[in-house]
């Protein structure tokens, strides 16, 4: 099989973090599931919504409710560097390679730079999506990794409303989704995660709550990030994507 590149933009949740053993995303170890022949540049980075991702964002809102984007001289937004890097005619995305994109975690906050409206959230899939398609690249939704949150013995999670955005623009512009937030919950279940000793996770959580997650409900360890990662590739399977003949 011809050498392929995987790309993948997100946040925290799927970040490599420099090989520290927690947090770390799925992304960290998401290479070592694939044979030769495939290669990942783990561009996720925390703390980003996809506007702070794609943009140099300011931190005023506009009379739409969404954060205004800097611009170049021409009026265009200013892309930020890890966009360009796939973007770049010689080294960035080309025919065959996959774009793997997750956010929708620090997309709701309520004040601006990260703030992401649905429609605008929408709008920056498929831009995204356009740009990996003109290159020959192949895009895949990821829907925002459930949090560990609990009502008793029940699994509470939630990130809406990005994972219903993240499926409705996988629609709109005829994209494979990976419902990673579904996944993950049934998972949380398979576990038994609830209820959570002590209420919420933190740094002190013993048992196989701490054991999966970091210090809190979102982020987590390397044995975590694995699973989440297997998670992922057994949806390239079950979906039938051709990428999942590179897998181990």
């Amino acid at each position: 099989m011809a050498p392929i590149k995987i790309w993948i933009a997100g946040d925290s949740t799927v970040a490599s973090n420099g090989g520290t053993p927690c947090p770390i995303g799925w992304g960290g170890p998401f290479p070592t599931l694939f044979g030769t022949g495939v290669s990942v540049t783990n561009s996720a980075v925390g703390g980003r919504s996809v506007r702070t991702w794609l943009y140099s964002v300011q931190t005023v809102m506009d009379t739409t409710g969404e954060c205004v984007l800097d611009k170049d001289s021409s009026g265009n937004p200013i892309l930020q560097s890890r966009w360009q890097a796939m973007l770049n005619a010689t080294s960035g995305m080309k025919a065959g390679d996959y774009l793997f994109i997750q956010f929708g975690i620090n997309d709701g906050d309520s004040t601006c730079d990260r703030h992401v409206g649905v429609d605008a959230f929408k709008t920056s899939y498929g831009v995204m999506a356009q740009a990996a398609k003109d290159r020959g690249a192949n895009p895949i939704f990821v829907t925002p990794l459930a949090m560990i949150r609990c009502s008793g013995t029940t699994v509470t999670a939630s990130r809406e409303p990005y994972v219903t955005a993240t499926k409705d623009a996988g629609t709109q512009y005829g994209v494979p989704v990976i419902d990673l937030n579904g996944l993950a919950i049934a998972l949380y279940k398979q576990h038994a995660f609830c209820p959570i000793p002590g209420g919420d996770v933190s740094a002190t959580t013993t048992g196989p709550v701490g054991d999966f997650f970091c210090d809190d409900h979102t982020h987590l360890s390397s044995s975590g990030a694995l699973e989440i990662a297997g998670l992922v590739a057994k949806a390239l399977r079950d979906q039938n994507i051709p990428l999942a003949a590179y897998l181990k």
